[in-house]
């Protein structure tokens, strides 16, 4: 209750500084960033073959660059999370569309595989940290009323799903009428206009979160690094967020590859991939909405248990355009729903001070999984032909996770339990 009514006056007195950024405003505004920043990620796979037919690589060097990215990610999600934390969203979300839209511009110069580390996998990697939806629902968080919160942690990964669907057939009709070089360079521009719209998300410096300022933010970052790891339901969430970019990573840089070996066109891909994210709009929304209906951990253990079922019925029958695309609408309801619970549960915990930090955390462990994925499926395919040890291994994850979720324990703290109202 307490950490529930402070929520409400930092949310309050944000609104008060600036009277345009209403509820409605921040979620379109972030909703936007989401759309931007996650749709050209989305589409990197469809770049694969171009790519390493013109340089003559092998496919494990698009990937593990690719791979790179998702590490780097992940690792600088916790950092961006702090400088979020403290200095407020805007300057964060700038610096990564920034650093994003120069990986992008010089991934089409990249004719080395170190060079293609660097924008691809480095600069890139750096800038999904500090402008993906990940700081945007730190900053929904900060900024919007309880009540508001897991439907909008909904709505901002809805947006960045949409932005899959939207990108993924415009990257294949861009491709065929301009080739691989000039799409990347239209998508690295499109990265500028989130220096505008960051502005709405601007957050209170070092945030209060609890009964009186001065009682919560004395927690220093150390302080609140080892409240959450010494609890061992966070523990077991960032454990089980592994599977989720193991899978999702996996799936969207070698999926459009993957049904071209099995004789299917580019556009399949394409529209598989598009319907992942299409798909996704109803899954997050409809998990943000379920977040604040039932228990967050058996949601998250659903949502594994499902994804590990829908990959077993994908690799058991045969691939046609039919079973491809029911398979992407089947993931994406599952895609990135687990993020509203996540977030969610973290906010229940630990309130939303350092929510941004513990956030990226979590997300840093997602990312790890990602940069397996990605990393394994190239070696696999490489060394096998196939990629079937690496869809079996998903299969495997999304169970654990699915178990691991279960023993959650959903509430704050000993800190914000035992603060007065």
């Amino acid at each position: 209750m307490a950490s529930e009514l402070s929520s409400r006056s930092v949310a309050a007195s944000a609104a008060e500084r600036s009277g345009w950024r209403t509820p409605l405003v921040i979620i379109s505004f972030g909703c936007l960033i989401s759309l931007l920043a996650f749709g050209p990620r989305s589409t990197l796979g469809f770049f694969l073959t171009p790519m390493s037919s013109a340089h003559h690589w092998g496919r494990d060097v698009f990937a593990f660059a690719l791979a790179i990215q998702n590490l780097l990610w992940g690792a600088g999600q916790p950092l961006a999370g702090i400088l979020a934390d403290r200095f407020g969203a805007p300057r964060v979300l700038c610096t990564g569309a920034i650093l994003y839209a120069l990986g992008l511009a010089l991934m089409t110069y990249s004719a080395s595989a170190p060079m293609l580390d660097l924008s691809a996998g480095v600069l890139t990697g750096f800038g999904l940290a500090g402008s993906s939806f990940m700081v945007v629902l730190a900053a929904f968080g900060k900024l919007l009323p309880p009540h508001w919160r897991s439907t909008a942690f909904g709505a901002g990964t809805a947006a960045g799903s949409f932005g899959q669907f939207l990108y993924s057939p415009v990257a294949v009709l861009l491709m065929d009428q301009f080739g691989w070089q000039q799409t990347i360079l239209i998508f690295a521009f499109s990265m500028m206009a989130v220096l505008p719209l960051s502005l709405a998300l601007a957050t209170p410096k070092k945030a209060a979160d609890g009964p009186t300022a001065a009682q919560v933010a004395s927690q220093s970052l150390r302080q609140a690094l080892r409240e959450a790891f010494g609890q061992r339901s966070y523990v077991l969430l960032v454990l089980g967020f592994f599977t989720c970019g193991f899978q999702l990573q996996f799936i969207t840089v070698h999926l459009p590859a993957y049904l071209v070996d099995r004789g299917l066109s580019a556009t399949v891909g394409g529209w598989t991939i598009a319907s992942i994210g299409l798909f996704n709009i109803i899954g997050s929304l409809s998990s943000g909405w379920l977040g604040d209906r039932m228990p967050k951990r058996y949601l998250l253990s659903f949502i594994y248990f499902f994804r590990a079922a829908a990959i077993l019925a994908f690799v058991w029958f045969p691939v046609t355009p039919f079973t491809c695309i029911a398979f992407g609408a089947t993931m994406g309801l599952m895609w990135l729903s687990t993020v509203p619970p996540t977030n969610g549960i973290i906010a229940v915990m630990f309130g939303t001070q350092w929510l941004a930090t513990l956030s990226g955390l979590a997300f840093f462990s997602h990312q790890v999984g990602g940069f397996l994925g990605v990393w394994l499926g190239g070696i696999v395919f490489d060394r096998t032909g196939s990629y079937d040890a690496v869809w079996w291994l998903a299969i495997a994850f999304g169970i654990i996770s699915g178990v691991i979720n279960l023993p959650i324990v959903e509430r704050p703290v000993a800190r914000l339990a035992a603060m007065p109202a």
